[in-house]
């Protein structure tokens, strides 16, 4: 394995050499000479791609020594006397194995990333600044009580990332600075908020409002409405209502009416442009951002203990979004689990009590607004309630890593947020991501030392504002629990966040937040087991007031209950293999409707031979099967056909609609003469059973002429659906590609788009009497790409399989057969 790591670093400077030999630099890399010396270049790298069997180190502010032991798999187990010491630590070992990473993610949330990459990046801080990001960030620094448990969290954290960056010699740099000709950066606590906001960024951004406008213009506003409905159709909720399977609500579907005028002049002002990139906000397809959880009871699982399984879908990274680690500090803190390198504490994991985890809200919690400015270009003023108010205004500078000064702009506030513009229209937003405070960390620091499961969603729902989250939690006792808990806006008059509002009256402006005991929740449920899969949280005959809307397909979630309500003696087993179980309910949905619709039509050869391979397949997205691409193709033209009326000829038109999820489309298949099935491009009248065909024969045309007759291993599903793990500067070596995944769309283990999006951390924890968990993630703990810890876990985890993580009580309680490391810490004299 060293062999081969050390090849890709040769690689990375034969193609260097190759491709610019002398001293002019070389796009945003520095010139090859450096890279070249032997002494501190990229060869010097290989030296430090592993840990040292014995080191030590010290950090400023340190109360007293700190043992860190490094087990069989890279995790360093933290051993420290005081939480201000641990924490410290923490910062010092993740520092250690990914300064770079921690580097990227917290400029990439301040928006300075031209600082370290160049102008290249110019684009992408412009857009994170746009959308207030760092003066949120530096606001909540600046109101910062720096003499709180929260604030000495965050800069013990501090203090450690930069005792490892501070002792750093060139040559020891990691390897990226050297390919970017750059030195590591000071981390403050600023660095610390930066990151949160990205996570905000990630999970918490909706468009919601724009993408209604657009449906709008094009089918009016009744079928907008219909069509990306503030309720699932398909009910299968995280809080329980007590059904036995999922229940379809009948939903009143207009066809395709008159554009809705307001829709179409603001379309019209903004220009033919995408309003999600025009505004920076991250674009959203099927199960890209999903996640899945689930919690079994006592009385349900074959031991008697409680379970919790958890494995939030994210982008693929190497290294990897996670660093796991395990801090111990006695009689306070004992907790295992994986941290965020750049954020203080263990976000997901577990103590001696309690285990929790977390799947994305998707909640509407940002708004939008029409504004009325003084001047159309500058403006300094907006109009409110019939008055002008002035607008706060901040310039924003961007700087080259020489520090000279590359952009500038000036940014424009009004009471609710940015203001920015669109071609003619300037449009504000506000968004609770912006509205959080330091205070935040304090839940991490405080599920820490959690002993019930009510107890840590208790103490998350304090402070925690952004990005909403499902967190799950499970605890000795036997109590599962889960809360979506997050801040939600309370909204004047029908309370709907998915329409653009004016902005030019405070009536529009939010009035509150829910409270906790109205978010969707569940203790100690009746039916024994718990599940949420980013689904509509809470079932609408319970709590009808809008929360969200266009919800997130409920395959998942329908799958997990189902696998869940059919067992009721449920084990760690059970729980890793439910992780990648490749069973597609949207498959088991629409298949049926496919063969119904072949065996409607005239007999063709292609449209029989298409049914005949659907029919016999048994809905599993394993890697060797050979029919789920050709679903796939069919459930692609459905939605053309189906959805036509939003769509122009011209497939990059910015002005096309979004196209309704295939919830809807299921909905309808119990409605074969809807007008919605007609193709208005032709003179005939479609109704269900031609668009399915129709799909069903061109998929199978398509797929023959493209890649070959059904019976060749082209159309086995690992040759066309991979993962795509990518390394930060997007490095070819550094990178892992093309690798063959079990699981689809809609399944539990979703795999879709470009394949960079998927299972970040998969974890399965047992509460008996001593926790047993096992647990893995896409990539290893080091951030070198000439480690054997970069990419150690990656076989574990395209199979599905999981490592049992040590826990030790003690630093002697881990056995010397699975001890690798030993770096002591200690108080720094300056």
């Amino acid at each position: 394995m060293r062999s081969s790591r050390t090849g890709s670093l040769i690689a990375v400077i034969v193609l260097l050499v190759v491709g610019y030999i002398g001293a002019r630099p070389v796009g945003p890399l520095p010139p090859i000479g450096p890279l070249l010396d032997p002494a501190n270049g990229l060869f010097a790298a290989v030296r430090t791609a592993e840990l040292p069997d014995i080191a030590e180190g010290t950090i400023p502010g340190l109360q007293g020594p700190v043992s860190v032991t490094y087990d069989d798999r890279g995790v360093p187990h933290i051993f420290a006397t005081t939480t201000g010491d641990a924490y410290r630590a923490l910062g010092y070992v993740v520092a250690r194995d990914r300064l770079f990473q921690i580097e990227m993610q917290t400029r990439a949330g301040g928006g300075t990333l031209t600082e370290l990459v160049g102008d290249v990046a110019l684009p992408l801080d412009q857009s994170t600044r746009a959308l207030g990001m760092p003066r949120a960030a530096e606001g909540r620094v600046a109101n910062a009580d720096t003499s709180t448990a929260t604030w000495r969290m965050v800069s013990s954290y501090a203090d450690g990332v930069n005792a490892w960056r501070n002792q750093l010699a060139r040559r020891d740099y990691p390897l990226e600075y050297k390919l970017l000709g750059r030195a590591p950066y000071t981390y403050s606590a600023v660095e610390t908020m930066h990151l949160l906001n990205r996570m905000g960024y990630t999970l918490a951004s909706s468009q919601d409002e724009l993408r209604h406008a657009r449906a709008a213009a094009l089918i009016g506003k009744d079928a907008a409405d219909a069509l990306f409905p503030m309720h699932a159709p398909i009910v299968e909720p995280i809080q329980p209502n007590g059904q036995l399977a999922a229940r379809t609500d009948p939903i009143t579907l207009p066809g395709p009416g008159a554009p809705d005028s307001a829709s179409v002049a603001l379309l019209k002002a903004i220009g033919n442009v995408d309003l999600r990139v025009a505004l920076g906000l991250p674009k959203r397809g099927p199960d890209a951002v999903g996640s899945n959880n689930w919690a079994v009871a006592p009385a349900r699982s074959a031991t008697g203990h409680a379970l919790l399984a958890g494995d939030p879908h994210l982008e693929l990274t190497l290294p990897s979004i996670w660093y796991e680690a395990h801090l111990v500090v006695p009689d306070s803190m004992d907790i295992y689990g994986v941290t965020i390198p750049g954020l203080p504490g263990i976000v997901i994991g577990f103590n001696r009590d309690v285990a929790w985890t977390f799947t994305n809200v998707g909640a509407d919690v940002m708004d939008f607004y029409l504004e009325t400015v003084d001047d159309p270009v500058g403006p300094t003023r907006y109009m409110l309630d019939g008055a002008w108010e002035p607008l706060d205004r901040r310039v924003e500078r961007y700087f080259a890593p020489d520090g000279t000064l590359i952009s500038e702009d000036t940014m424009r506030y009004t009471h609710r947020g940015p203001l920015r513009r669109i071609n003619d229209q300037w449009i504000s937003h506000r968004w609770t991501v912006l509205e959080g405070d330091a205070r935040e960390m304090e839940v991490f620091d405080k599920s820490a030392r959690s002993t019930t499961a009510t107890e840590l969603l208790d103490h998350m729902a304090t402070n925690y504002f952004a990005p909403a989250q499902n967190m799950l939690a499970a605890d000795r006792e036997g109590t599962i629990a889960i809360r979506s808990t997050g801040r939600y806006p309370i909204r004047s008059g029908d309370g709907r966040g998915d329409v653009l509002r004016s902005g030019s009256s405070r009536s529009a402006d939010w009035i509150g937040y829910w409270p906790v005991s109205d978010y969707p929740q569940s203790f100690a449920p009746q039916q024994g087991f718990l599940a949420s899969a980013n689904q509509e949280p809470i079932d609408p005959r319970v709590q009808p007031r809008y929360l969200g809307d266009d919800w997130e397909r409920p395959w998942r979630a329908m799958r997990i209950n189902n696998l869940l309500r059919e067992n009721d003696a449920v084990t760690t087993e059970d729980m890793r293999a439910y992780q990648t179980e490749p069973l597609s309910e949207r498959a088991v949905a629409f298949i049926p409707a496919f063969l119904e619709a072949a065996r409607n039509q005239p007999p063709a050869p292609s449209l029989q031979q298409a049914a005949r391979i659907l029919e016999a397949w048994d809905r599993r997205y394993t890697t060797d099967n050979s029919s789920a691409l050709l679903f796939e193709a069919a459930m692609s033209n459905v939605s053309r056909l189906l959805w036509d009326e939003l769509l122009s000829a011209d497939p990059d038109d910015a002005q096309n609609g979004p196209v309704p999820s295939d919830m809807m489309t299921a909905t309808l298949l119990d409605q074969p003469a809807h007008v919605w099935w007609d193709v208005r491009a032709t003179p005939d009248v479609e109704d269900r059973d031609d668009i399915l065909a129709d799909a069903l024969e061109q998929a199978y045309d398509d797929l023959v002429s493209r890649v070959g007759q059904p019976d060749s291993s082209a159309w086995v599903w690992s040759e066309h659906r991979t993962a795509n793990i990518n390394h930060y500067l997007r490095i070819a070596s550094f990178s892992r590609r093309d690798i063959p995944m079990r699981g689809g769309s809609g399944t539990l283990n979703p795999s879709t788009g470009a394949g960079t999006h998927g299972a970040s951390w998969r974890m399965v924890v047992e509460m008996g009497d001593e926790i047993f968990a096992q647990a893995t993630y896409p990539g290893g703990q080091s951030g070198h790409p000439a480690s054997a810890r970069y990419d150690d876990r990656l076989a574990d985890w395209i199979a599905g399989r999981l490592d049992t993580l040590r826990v030790p009580r003690t630093e002697g309680a881990l056995p010397a057969t699975q001890r690798r490391a030993r770096l002591t810490l200690s108080p720094s004299n300056n």
